[in-house]
């Protein structure tokens, strides 16, 4: 009893230091928790017990209360007991039993096969919840845990023998009870054993010295206790994967728990044991903060992109679980300097970082330094090379924007990604300028009044035709930011508020014409979107498939749009119903609406005001993307709406057919007269589209067509190419009407003089081309059509498909003098330069480019279609691949990936051939000049050439085709010494870019093969002529005889993977006119070149220089999407026979 109430008394005598104790313990367990982060690797790993001490820590809070709670009633009975002659109360019995009940149910406990887990611990002990209620957890094998516990306590042997030592985790109290005996007996001893095992569950072995512990500064000894661990002293028992290991974090923890509940009534609290303890855990926490921090430092630039985005991700998590250690510039600037890493990974890391920072408000005046530095650097990367990047460094400029860190004119960059060619930029930005720009959420001075829903909607479609106004002049531009804005702008959806704008019914602002342009192309973009349909041409063709909750919400859209557009349409028609920029997307809008609602809503009226209007905007305009809107628009009708809809839409249609051939006719009977031949170019271009459509049912036709080529052969260019086009798809339609089974012996004669009759115009034309005296440019037009025309009716009666069927009477095949001056008109119309250099480049020089694709194509479809041998045009085709610009050259690709799969053993012979035709081309521009063969631009061409057909035997193509390429190889040095030393340039030019393909044991076999050759040859006798092949020589020895094996030499330029990337000086765009694009160049705020790892790379091409580019670009993809709109309109009149000619057709003529 006297031993219970002095332990009391103890604790009574120690209550007044737990205050500073407990805020130490708070202090501690800051730092150790986040212990688990800030290490790394396996050095020092003192979070081992550190966390575990932890734990105990709280525990012991939480028995501290209670301790205090029982020393209060003890020292009551202590008072009382002195009145009494010191004779122990009831109450103090109690307390005794209490604690000694609990010391035994702890050493049952541990005596127990299973091992005491913490959590149970806690329970038990402090919570008082019944044991019944926890599962039971699983029975540990005892062998599991043996070696660790006799490793962990081994220091003990002074207290149990070696076969207790040995033994498993339920021995673990008694030698708590053992140390805390000696403790009693001899502090500093036991204090110097557990600090020594403490140090050992670190993984480090250490004797104190022997001095007095007092003496012994904790400093030094962690610095000893690094030093061991510099030197590999040093084992990783929590990380170790041995079983002996498995449940060391276990046993250690319990090791704790124990030792804190022998320890509550004494030793606890007497400021020397724990505060000892806790004394080594913080340094060596801290010094392990120092180290990982150093570490850190060293390895943010490591040679592995995966240990710098683990160091940047990790300082990330620092800096926002400790803003007040790591918040500051001293280590931000990793994040700043690693955004010019040249690894994405390491990039999108930092910037996932700093989007976490900026998150919080209140780290944003510690981010002000740092944001003022590096701000130019994340605009920059919101066109990134790799798209994940530059997604997420949109996101971050949106947080910069939301806490007013960057000016509106430091933006301009930006808002040219709008029209970048990757939809997840173009969203993200859109999203930005959506919400900085339209919704203004980042804006300070925005009103806090909303108005109505529907006030609200025009103020923000007043900012986007703001917006668009800078995109005015080119309808693909501005579908681009359309599509980018309309999942995030809810006004869009708006119908009713934008016809309410197009008809000008009490608008807040006055729109120009500009304005109503856009406003136009965004209501009919707006509702494309809503039905599903794409509005921007896309890579991705492959079908889309919606699900029964997207189709519902699809034609619940279509519903409202119809609702919204049904008594107000033809008002909208009538009013622009001259205006050739507006009438186009308006009559098609006519497509994506619900047409049998006209019947439900009693709209018949309506509905025929609508068609009306459309067929006479046919005959008000004469452009192709009108015509065709009209066409398809009334077709639809005729064949979408409802019956007592539909009766009307097909007469309208007969309507303008009929109407179409009178004025058609009557064109041809003022040409007759001597009139001008423009009224005639109009109707003819109005006869082709409807023909794209559907088949004009008149006979006559043909014959009148016929005729004016044979009468008047001073026409001009474009007026005939109409011609032939409606002569083409009249001869293509008569094709798909016959019957293949049973055709009847009239339509296969008529149809025969048909095509008989076409080709003898075509052929009229191809000889007159080759010797027409005009400038080419002038001839460009005529020259294109006259060669796509000739291939897709050589396709449609190719006699090798025919000959098995019943139309085999219709079956030609070019002879080969006509195809050689068909091949002959080709090279000269793509000798025809393109035009984009030129300051007035337009339109038409972007259909020039289209038309000179459209000769690679047509060329190349009759190889495809085996109408030509591939030995006779295949070289000639690829000897072409990279003379005309990057669209003839994806044809050419394409079309040697065709070849690869339906010739490949004969590949290596055509590539031959093609480059001994590229060869002789360089012979004749050489012939023409004085210089050497090297300065001549068509030895570029042959050696780019080479590089470019050697690049499609990359990987495991060079051990599939190494016999082929062997082939190339030699054949082409036995080309070259023909006539040595005349075509030894050959060997330079077109030969040494296969080489590296081959083994070394076969380049080795090469150089014996051409040193034979020169044995009885004195090469001296003409050293300029020989020079060539001595340079042949001299690579060959110097990168392969020294054992430098292939590596590196592919003999071609390696390509940057992921997005091209942009000219970091462009001028940003203006999307209001109160914003100036940023023209500063970064002097004080950019990154050093010392700061930067992010590599450059030679011969980068900007994708967007200049406005104009823009434009350029935008219609080249207008023509896909013309293209889409061509083949909807003429998919009644494809088959399977013709299908493929005419696809080519719309391909060629969508202008």
């Amino acid at each position: 009893m006297e031993t219970g109430l002095r332990r009391s008394q103890r604790r009574l005598n120690a209550e007044e230091s737990v205050n500073s104790r407990v805020s130490h313990l708070d202090a501690f367990d800051v730092i150790v928790k986040g212990f688990d982060s800030l290490r790394s690797g396996s050095f020092l790993r003192s979070e081992s017990v550190s966390v575990w001490i932890v734990l105990s820590m709280k525990r012991f809070r939480v028995q501290k209360r209670s301790a205090s709670a029982i020393s209060s009633s003890e020292k009551a009975a202590s008072n009382s007991a002195k009145d009494d002659d010191q004779s122990p109360t009831r109450t103090e019995q109690a307390s005794v039993r209490k604690g000694r009940k609990r010391r035994e149910n702890a050493s049952a406990a541990t005596n127990d096969a299973e091992p005491v887990s913490p959590t149970e611990v806690v329970d038990e002990d402090f919570e008082g919840s019944p044991p019944d209620r926890r599962k039971k957890k699983k029975r540990e094998v005892a062998a599991d845990h043996q070696s660790l516990i006799a490793y962990l306590f081994s220091f003990w042997g002074a207290h149990m023998n070696s076969e207790t030592i040995k033994s498993n985790g339920k021995f673990i109290h008694q030698a708590v009870k053992n140390w805390v005996e000696q403790y009693e007996s001899d502090p500093k001893s036991a204090v110097a054993e557990i600090l020594l095992m403490l140090f050992e569950a670190c993984g480090v072995k250490y004797q104190f010295a022997e001095v007095s512990m007092d003496e012994v500064n904790v400093d030094d000894v962690v610095v000893a206790l690094v030093n061991l661990a510099k030197n590999g002293e040093v084992e990783d028992y929590g990380g170790a994967k041995q079983k002996v290991f498995k449940q060391f974090k276990e046993n250690l923890l319990c090791f704790w728990d124990s030792l804190v509940l022998e320890c509550q009534n004494g030793p606890l609290f007497d400021s020397v044991l724990f505060e000892k303890c806790m004394d080594y855990i913080i340094a060596l926490s801290w010094y392990v903060i120092i180290m990982t921090l150093w570490l850190f430092m060293h390895r943010y630039r490591d040679i592995d992109p995966d240990i710098r985005m683990a160091c940047i991700g990790s300082l990330g998590n620092w800096i926002i679980s400790y803003p007040s250690l790591f918040l500051q510039d001293l280590y931000l600037k990793y994040l700043g300097w690693t955004l010019n890493d040249k690894s994405a990974g390491v990039r999108k890391t930092s910037i996932s970082a700093l989007q976490n920072l900026y998150e919080i408000d209140d780290n944003v005046p510690s981010l002000s330094l740092f944001t003022e530095r590096f701000s130019n650097r994340m605009i920059e990367l919101a066109d990134d090379i790799d798209v994940a990047v530059a997604v997420s460094a949109v996101g971050l400029l949106k947080q910069l924007l939301r806490h007013q860190l960057l000016a509106d004119d430091e933006l301009g960059p930006l808002y040219d990604l709008l029209i970048d060619e990757h939809p997840a930029i173009r969203h993200a930005v859109g999203e930005l300028v959506y919400d900085h720009l339209i919704a203004q959420k980042f804006s300070s001075s925005q009103s806090s009044s909303k108005g109505k829903e529907s006030e609200s909607s025009e103020v923000h479609i007043g900012r986007l035709l703001q917006i668009l106004r800078e995109f005015s002049m080119d309808p693909i531009l501005s579908t681009y930011v359309i599509d980018d804005i309309w999942e995030h702008m809810d006004a869009l959806k708006d119908w009713k508020c934008i016809i309410s704008m197009l008809v000008d019914e009490n608008p807040l602002t006055e729109l120009t014409d500009i304005d109503a342009t856009s406003l136009v192309r965004l209501l009919c973009a707006s509702i494309k979107k809503a039905v599903g349909e794409k509005i921007v041409p896309s890579n991705d063709n492959r079908k889309v498939y919606h699900t029964k909750a997207q189709k519902e919400t699809l034609e619940n859209n279509k519903h409202e749009i119809t609702i919204a557009m049904m008594k107000r349409y033809a008002q909208i028609l009538q009013k622009f119903v001259a205006d050739k920029a507006k009438v186009a997307p308006l009559v098609e809008a006519v497509v994506h609406l619900k047409l049998e609602l006209y019947s439900l809503k009693r709209q018949e009226q309506n509905f025929q005001a609508v068609l009306q209007l459309i067929k006479d905007a046919f005959f008000k305009h004469g452009e192709n993307e009108t015509l065709r809107s009209c066409i398809k628009s009334i077709a639809f009708c005729a064949s979408e709406s409802p019956a007592d809809l539909q009766d009307f839409a097909r007469n309208k249609l007969k309507e303008l057919e009929d109407e179409l051939l009178s004025k058609l006719k009557s064109a041809i009977t003022q040409i007759g007269a001597g009139d001008d031949d423009y009224s005639l170019l109009v109707n003819l271009r109005r006869c082709y589209n409807f023909q794209l459509a559907k088949a004009v049912s008149n006979e006559s036709l043909y014959e009148d067509l016929v005729g004016i080529l044979r009468d008047f052969k001073n026409l001009d260019d474009e007026v005939v190419s109409l011609l032939l086009l409606n002569m083409y798809m009249h001869v293509l339609w008569c094709r798909q009407s016959l019957d293949e089974e049973n055709p009847s012996e009239a339509s296969l004669s008529s149809l025969l003089s048909m095509r008989s009759t076409l080709f003898q115009q075509v052929d009229y034309f191809l000889n007159y081309l080759l010797n027409a005296e005009e400038e080419e440019k002038a001839i460009a037009l005529l020259t294109s059509r006259v060669c796509v025309i000739l291939v897709e009716i050589w396709c449609i009666f190719n006699e090798r498909k025919l000959r098995s069927s019943k139309l085999h009477l219709l079956g030609f095949l070019p002879d080969e003098s006509t195809i050689q001056k068909f091949w002959k008109l080709c090279e000269r119309r793509l000798s025809i330069k393109d035009g984009l250099d030129d300051e007035d480049a337009n339109e038409e020089s972007i259909d020039e480019i289209n038309r000179q694709d459209a000769i690679m194509i047509a060329a190349a479809k009759l190889i495809v279609n085996d109408v030509v041998p591939k030995e006779l045009l295949a070289p000639k085709i690829i000897s072409h691949f990279i003379m005309h610009g990057p669209s003839v050259a994806e044809v050419v690709k394409n079309f040697i990936a065709v070849l690869k799969k339906t010739a490949s053993d004969d590949i290596h012979k055509l590539f031959l051939e093609a480059l001994k035709i590229a060869y002789q081309r360089h012979e004749e521009e050489l012939s023409r000049t004085d210089g050497d063969y090297s300065s001549v631009q068509s030895f570029s061409d042959c050696k780019d050439l080479s590089s470019r057909l050697s690049a499609t035997f990359a990987g495991a193509a060079r051990s599939k085709h190494r016999l082929h390429i062997l082939e190339i190889v030699k054949n082409g040095i036995a080309f070259a010494f023909e006539d040595a030393p005349k075509k030894l340039s050959f060997l330079e030019g077109s030969v040494l870019q296969f080489v590296p393909k081959l083994p070394v044991s076969d380049i080795m076999d090469i150089l014996k093969d051409i040193q034979t050759r020169v044995e009885d040859i004195n090469t001296d006798e003409d050293p300029s002529g020989w020079r060539p092949y001595h340079a042949f020589i001299d690579i060959l020895r110097e990168k392969y005889t020294k054992n430098e094996g292939l590596q590196g030499e592919e003999g071609q330029v390696q390509k940057r993977r992921g997005r091209p990337r942009k000219s970091k000086d462009l001028q940003g765009r203006k999307l209001f006119e109160d914003q100036n694009s940023s023209e500063e160049d970064g002097d004080g705020d950019s990154i050093s070149a010392s700061d930067q790892d992010e590599d450059e790379e030679d011969g980068e091409t900007p994708l967007k220089d200049s406005l104009r580019s823009l434009r350029l670009r935008s219609l080249k993809l207008g023509k896909a999407s013309q293209q889409e709109r061509s083949n909807d309109s003429r998919s009644n009149a494809q088959s399977k026979h013709v299908g493929s000619g005419k696809a080519t057709l719309d391909k060629v003529f969508a202008s």
